[in-house]
C-alpha cells in the first residue's frame, strides 16, 4: 500500500498560510501611491462617504480572523515524525510479510556450499550483532587491507573454548566494510556433524575446511576466513593465551598461491578470556567425541549459566595483505616457500597480538 502524501500543519509553508491569511484580508482594500496596503476602515469611509460604522446601509464591519498559532495547528494534524515513523513501521512489516512468503514459498536462493545471503543479512546478523556491538564491544582496525573486490585469504588466531572469534570476525567485515563484503569461514569436520549447528554454519557461509572448496570460493572472488589454529589454538588452557600454537603444514599458503590470493593477517583480542580454561575433561571429551572439554571457573560447575561467556573488550585489527600474486604457478608446490610465508604470517599475528595488549587498558574495558 503507498502512503499517502501528507503536508504537515507545522510546515513553513502552511505556517505561513495559516498566519499571513488575516493578515491578506485586513490588506485586501488596496494599496497607497507608497505601495502600503489602505486600512479597511478608511477605505470603507472613502466608498461611503464618512457614514459611520453603525449607520443604516452602512457595509457590515469586517470581521478578522482569528490566527492559527502553529502549537494549534500542531495539534490538530499529525507530526512529521510519527508520520515518518508510521510509514517505516509499514515498511518494515511489508518487508517481514514479504520476507516469511518467500521462506515458505521457497522462492529464495543458495549457492552451492549452502549459503543463503538473505537469511545472512536480514536474520543472522540481526542476531549476532548486538553481540559484537553491546556485549563484546568490539573495535575493528584496518579494514582498508581488506580488498574491496576479489579473492582473498583472512588468516586469524583462534581461541576462546568456543569459536565466537570466527563469528564476530564475520560481523565485523559485514557491518563495516565500505564494500560490504561477506567472508566465507572454512570450518573443521565437527561444525558440519552436530545437528543445528551444521545448518545454521551452512546458512552463514561456512564450508568444510579444505583446499578443494577454499581455492573454489577464492577462484569466484570472495573473501575467505581461516584459523590454521584449529581445536589446539581454540582448546589452550589459560595460561598459553595469546601464544598461537603451530599453523599446521601450510595448507592455506598453498591455496593462496594457486589462486594468486593475497593473504591478510588478523589478530584478535579479547576471546581468549570469554572462558578461560583451567582444566580439560579428557575422558569425558573422549566419550562424547570431542576434541576437548573445557573446565572454566564457571563451567560446569554454575550449569547453564557456566555457559555464558565474559564480557570482555574485543579488538580485531587486519594487518597489511600479503601478495601472492607474483609467483609462478609451481611455488605452490615448493615446501620452503609454503614454510617461509606460513612463519611470516604467523609472526605478523603474533607481533600484532603483544602490540593490541600492551595497548589495552583491562580485559573488560
Amino acid at each position: 500500500m503507498a502512503d499517502a502524501k501528507v503536508i504537515p500543519f507545522d510546515d513553513d509553508r502552511s505556517r505561513g498560510n495559516a498566519v499571513q491569511r488575516p493578515a491578506r484580508r485586513r490588506g485586501a482594500g488596496g494599496l497607497r501611491a507608497s505601495g502600503e496596503p489602505v486600512p479597511v476602515r478608511e477605505l470603507r469611509e472613502t466608498r461611503g462617504g464618512g457614514r459611520a460604522r453603525g449607520s443604516r446601509g452602512a457595509a457590515p464591519a469586517a470581521q478578522e480572523e482569528t490566527p492559527v498559532t502553529p502549537e494549534q495547528a500542531g495539534a490538530e494534524a499529525p507530526q512529521p515524525q510519527a508520520q515518518e515513523a508510521d510509514g517505516g513501521l509499514e515498511r518494515r512489516i511489508a518487508a517481514g510479510l514479504s520476507f516469511l512468503r518467500r521462506r515458505l514459498t521457497g522462492d529464495y536462493e543458495v549457492d552451492d556450499f549452502g549459503y543463503d545471503e538473505e537469511l545472512t543479512d536480514q536474520v543472522l546478523m540481526s542476531l549476532l550483532r548486538p553481540v559484537y556491538d553491546k556485549y563484546f564491544r568490539v573495535e575493528v582496525k584496518g579494514l582498508e587491507n581488506i580488498p574491496a573486490e576479489g579473492g582473498a585469504l583472512i588468516v586469524a588466531n583462534h581461541s576462546g573454548t568456543l569459536p565466537l572469534d570466527g563469528l564476530m570476525m564475520q560481523v565485523a567485515v559485514h557491518d563495516h566494510h565500505p564494500a560490504g563484503r561477506h567472508l566465507r569461514l572454512l570450518a573443521a569436520d565437527l561444525v558440519f556433524v552436530l545437528p543445528v549447528v551444521n545448518e545454521l554454519a551452512r546458512k552463514l557461509g561456512h564450508t568444510l575446511a579444505c583446499a578443494e572448496d577454499a581455492e573454489r570460493l577464492l577462484g569466484q572472488g570472495e573473501l575467505v576466513g581461516v584459523m590454521p589454529e584449529g581445536f589446539k589454538g581454540i582448546g589452550k588452557p589459560f595460561s598459553e593465551r595469546y601464544k598461537l600454537q603451530r599453523f599446521g603444514r601450510g595448507g592455506f599458503v598453498s591455496t593462496a598461491l594457486r589462486q594468486g590470493a593475497p593473504i591478510v593477517p588478523c589478530s584478535i583480542v579479547g576471546a581468549e578470556e570469554i572462558y578461560p580454561m583451567i582444566g580439560n575433561a579428557k575422558t569425558l571429551a573422549r566419550l562424547l567425541g570431542f576434541p576437548y572439554f573445557p573446565l572454566t571457573p564457571t563451567f560446569p560447575w554454575l550449569g547453564p549459566l557456566g555457559a555464558i561467556p565474559l564480557p570482555t573488550k574485543w579488538t580485531i585489527q587486519f594487518g597489511e595483505p600479503i601478495p601472492t600474486d607474483g609467483y609462478p604457478p609451481e611455488a605452490a608446490e615448493d615446501p620452503m616457500l609454503m614454510f617461509n610465508l606460513t612463519d611470516q604470517v604467523r609472526e605478523q599475528i603474533q607481533h600484532t597480538l603483544y602490540q593490541l595488549l600492551v595497548q589495552r587498558r583491562s580485559v573488560f574495558f
